[in-house]
């Protein structure tokens, strides 16, 4: 899936094995800025414990063997972070539940009641607004530096969505502060080592690499100064006023490595890009995958934010435009 729009959507993993119900959650997933995807019930954890981009799960109480109940305690030890939103057949609320279970489940709805999972979807996903024009400008950016410093690639990338999700794709990852005074906090770019190896291999990354043995330390550099680059342009793009120093807070940024999970301190969702890389030369070749993540965390005012676009005097005074 391919996109060239700003349009933010959150992607939900549904499990519900009711037949009858698809048609009626497609039609809301479709309605509702939402992209369903679903997993059988015998790989569902596994599916949560690999999958890096969820925004929620929509799950039925009568899903699987052991019920919906039982399966939103497994996915909650699991995946504390992700949102659950609890299909019933009678009540379209939790107070029947213990108190234990209550904190497993962020709301209820039935099929009659949808609007209470609509309202419910509203504040956990779509709560802050992401001017369109930042969401547009981040994709060009980030996809002229990709092309600036992967040669021989072309990039596509999907449509920018919202994530509750903490857990860190591959084995690299490289974060650079963003500060301005309508936004803190970071953006993290996220790959696969051995893709990346792969590639700088065969020179797919141009003469920089040519003859020589790939190792990580040049991903490493190559991450990196990507980075700096889409920071570059994102400053140069985005950012006008600087923050007011005396006023900074900080928050702890936690990595736990054995279960590739990091938080930013917020409960807020992230804003996640996933980018495509593909070798122009040789279209058989496995692509390059790169996840974007921007964590608002420390500070967030869209009503403060502009983008910072040359004026039309400017660009006569530059010579990029004249008079016909």
């Amino acid at each position: 899936m391919t996109a060239e729009n700003s349009t933010l959507v959150s992607k939900v993993l549904v499990l519900d094995s009711d037949d009858a119900e698809r048609d009626n959650i497609k039609a809301f997933c479709d309605a509702n800025g939402l992209v369903p995807v679903k997993a059988q019930a015998d790989n569902a954890l596994a599916v949560l414990r690999s999958n890096v981009d969820l925004g929620a799960i929509l799950l039925s109480e009568c899903y699987s063997e052991c019920g919906g109940i039982a399966a939103g305690r497994a996915i909650h030890r699991v995946r504390p972070e992700l949102p659950i939103f609890l299909r019933r057949t009678a009540t379209p609320n939790l107070d029947d539940f213990s108190e234990a279970d209550q904190r497993v489940f962020r709301a209820a709805y039935t099929s009659d009641t949808m609007h209470l999972l609509r309202d419910a979807i509203g504040v956990s996903l779509f709560s802050r607004a992401y001017p369109n024009a930042l969401v547009r400008g981040i994709t060009e950016v980030t996809k002229a530096a990709i092309e600036g410093q992967f040669k021989h690639v072309s990039v596509e990338h999907e449509a920018p969505c919202l994530v509750k999700d903490r857990i860190i794709f591959g084995e690299l990852f490289s974060m650079i502060p963003l500060e301005s005074s309508w936004c803190r906090g970071y953006m993290m770019l996220q790959s696969e080592e051995q893709q990346l190896l792969s590639f700088l291999s065969t020179e797919a990354f141009g003469p920089s690499v040519e003859g020589e043995e790939a190792n990580f330390r040049e991903i490493n550099n190559l991450l990196g100064e990507t980075t700096n680059m889409v920071w570059g342009a994102f400053k140069n793009r985005f950012i006008i006023d600087a923050p007011d120093s005396n006023r900074l807070s900080q928050v702890p940024i936690i990595v736990n490595h054995r279960h590739r999970y990091i938080s930013f301190g917020s409960e807020d969702p992230l804003l996640c890009v996933k980018y495509r890389l593909h070798d122009r030369r040789d279209a058989s070749r496995e692509s390059i995958v790169l996840y974007q993540w921007f964590a608002f965390s420390l500070a967030w005012s869209p009503d403060k934010f502009k983008e910072n676009l040359p004026s039309v005097e400017s660009l006569f005074d530059s010579g990029e435009l004249e008079m016909f």
